[in-house]
């Protein structure tokens, strides 16, 4: 039945292309209006704890009459949708008033939950654990794609690779890494026959829009890209292996293989031919029959495909309030926060490039290669406004440079033709052009922030729910854009509650190893040189076979000295066999109990049997000392 059903919804995808097709021909589609529109994706976060909290189907359950909220993947999203604008006068800030509205009430249904909504593009808080299964949202779909995403990888772990400042190399066993990224995407509804140029456009804008909007610079504690969401989603959910051969595969989040040179139902096309149906639906319309008896159809099985296929610049149909079909290009590289009018800005810097490219560039592929599309897109979203990107007919610019000499007066220029209020242009561009010549993004605050908190918080769980915190307050002040905010100081948490973390977060992960046939001589000078009272002994495999402890080494030097004797000792005549251990997931408030109960200073941390970090009684009096400073403030 399975089998049947998915060949029937490949021949209503099928369909749907050729009635998509057909729509085109015929001049069905609406093309006397440009529309602007966005979804904002929040993160649910408790508030005293400031991790994520899934909470979101409670939520849901109670949204009311609010059709524009609606779930997410994970139990910690939720999305707005917000309507339709015509793309003129105060359409920018009227869309920023609705969503402070919006926002607000959201915030209002999370109040009696001891929740709220923070707008980031990757939460600093966010835990490996936040990602497992459980948390999943209620809804079949979600969890149809999920199922499909590990079958597809033969029931092997997903796997992030990135390197920053700091490097990150973990493996997971599910695709809900993904939920880690929340967007702001924006849409722009364009006629059919402007659609190539303003598609090409839209990838060549791609590299400075990220540059100039990036906000996600953390990953579980690690400083990465600028833009780490890019990496992170394309990994995330990545259903290649690796192999010995070349073939080429694509994934299935991708910037794209090329300009458009036809129809945009040659994306479409190569969509289904590039990327496999990973699950389908009951189709509902013969979307030829329906279009044969003078009716649009609405084209559900491609939406369906569409929705699982992750294009930076996606191609989206839809039907209007007229009863017409129109053609709209979804931004989805513009990271939410790190606050709403940095958002608007962002939106508007985007659809006035769109415009003014529109105006100014004939075929942008005459202009630049499609080899330094995708370059300058991974350079920016590496180093954000720190890129130089090869611009028209192979210049070299930087982003701050491109962005105020070039794109900047574009934007104004487009945003202007379409008759977008003075104020407005003003108010939006001066943000991107006052944002920009502080060289000040979110992601180069969070970056500045994190590492100045680091060098005074007591743990890195500290510093990133001070900055957290901080994001929450600076949000929380209408106009106040990114480039005005203070960095984040300790003062910013008043109420820093360590005791309900778990040892994951608050472990030493930097561990200094030896084997147990190494002089213990060389733990000696480990010990010394990294400043450390503990050391632990791993045998070939990396597998945890012993403990030593400075007070073990004393002991044994001080006897050697006593005796005179100089015998060589080797790790494993002194070192503790089979120290008590832990795993990652245990409070650590028991771990607290258990260094107790046992009078030891070091806990081992395994899972699965493998060495993960160590928890040592440095880390409780770091906590020590910030509870009682909290406490004298």
């Amino acid at each position: 039945m399975a089998h049947n059903n998915r060949k029937e919804f490949i021949r209503a995808l099928l369909l749907d292309i050729e009635a998509f097709d057909q729509m085109l021909q015929k001049d069905l589609f609406e093309n006397d209006i440009k529309r602007i529109g966005a979804e904002q994706e929040l993160v649910i976060v408790d508030k005293r704890t400031l991790k994520a909290k899934s909470i979101a189907p409670e939520i849901i359950a109670k949204k009311g009459n609010r059709d524009w909220l609606v779930p997410e993947l994970s139990r910690y999203n939720l999305e707005i949708n917000l309507p339709p604008y015509k793309l003129d006068n105060t359409c920018f800030s009227d869309m920023e008033l609705l969503l402070r509205k919006q926002i607000n009430e959201v915030d209002d249904l999370l109040k009696d939950h001891g929740a709220w909504s923070i707008l980031t593009g990757i939460l600093p808080t966010m835990r490996k654990n936040d990602l497992s299964n459980d948390h999943i949202s209620p809804y079949e779909r979600y969890h149809m794609l999920m199922k499909a995403l590990t079958h597809e990888r033969k029931g092997r772990d997903f796997e992030l690779r990135m390197s920053g400042i700091d490097e990150l190399l973990v493996s997971h066993d599910s695709a809900l890494l993904e939920a880690c990224n929340t967007s702001f995407q924006v849409h722009l509804q364009v006629m059919p026959n402007d659609f190539r140029n303003y598609y090409n456009n839209a990838l060549a804008l791609t590299a400075p829009i990220i540059a100039v909007s990036s906000n996600s610079p953390l990953v579980f504690g690690k400083r990465l890209w600028h833009e780490s969401r890019i990496a992170l989603f394309q990994q995330a959910i990545d259903t290649r292996l690796s192999s010995y051969h070349l073939r080429e595969r694509s994934p299935r989040v991708i910037l794209g293989t090329d300009f458009l040179h036809g129809s945009p139902v040659d994306i479409y096309k190569e969509d289904i031919s590039r990327f496999k149906i990973l699950f389908f639906d009951e189709p509902q319309e013969n979307s030829l029959d329906v279009l044969a008896n003078g009716e649009i159809p609405k084209l559900k099985a491609l939406a369906f495909h569409n929705s699982t296929v992750y294009r930076w610049n996606r191609a989206c149909f839809g039907i209007s309030d007229t009863g017409k079909p129109h053609i709209r290009i979804e931004n989805r590289v513009i990271p939410s926060g790190p606050s709403i009018v940095d958002e608007m800005a962002n939106t508007a810097f985007w659809i006035g490039c769109m415009e003014g490219f529109s105006m100014h560039v004939d075929d942008v592929r005459t202009k630049m290669s499609f080899e330094d599309v995708r370059d300058n897109f991974s350079k920016s979203a590496r180093m954000g406004i720190d890129s130089k990107f090869t611009w028209f007919n192979d210049e070299k610019v930087t982003a701050k440079d491109l962005i105020l000499n070039e794109l900047l007066p574009l934007a104004k220029e487009g945003l202007k033709n379409n008759g977008v209020n003075s104020a407005d242009i003003d108010r939006y561009m001066g943000i991107i052009e006052e944002r920009t010549k502080a060289h000040m993004t979110g992601a180069r605050w969070m970056l500045r922030g994190y590492t100045h908190l680091l060098k005074k918080s007591s743990s890195t769980d500290e510093a990133l729910s001070v900055l957290t915190a901080s994001i929450l307050q600076n949000q929380d002040i209408p106009d106040n854009p990114i480039h005005k905010w203070k960095m984040p100081e300790l003062k910013d948490l008043n109420d820093y509650l360590p005791l309900q973390l778990t040892v994951s977060e608050v472990m030493d992960t930097q561990l200094y190893t030896v084997h147990k046939d190494d002089p213990i001589e060389l733990v000696a000078e480990l010990m010394d040189h990294n400043r450390i009272r503990y050391t632990l002994v791993e045998d070939e495999n990396g597998q945890l076979v012993g403990l030593l402890s400075a007070k073990i080494l004393l002991k044994k030097f001080a006897k050697n000295a006593i005796t005179g004797f100089k015998e060589k000792t080797s790790v494993s005549e002194v070192m503790i066999n089979d120290p008590i251990t832990i795993t990652s997931d245990i409070s650590l408030l028991d771990a607290i109990g258990l260094m107790n109960k046992h009078e030891i200073g070091c806990l081992p941390v395994l899972q699965d049997k493998e060495l993960v970090g160590a928890l040592t009684e440095k880390v409780f009096i770091q906590i020590t000392s910030r509870l009682i400073r909290d406490r004298d403030n």
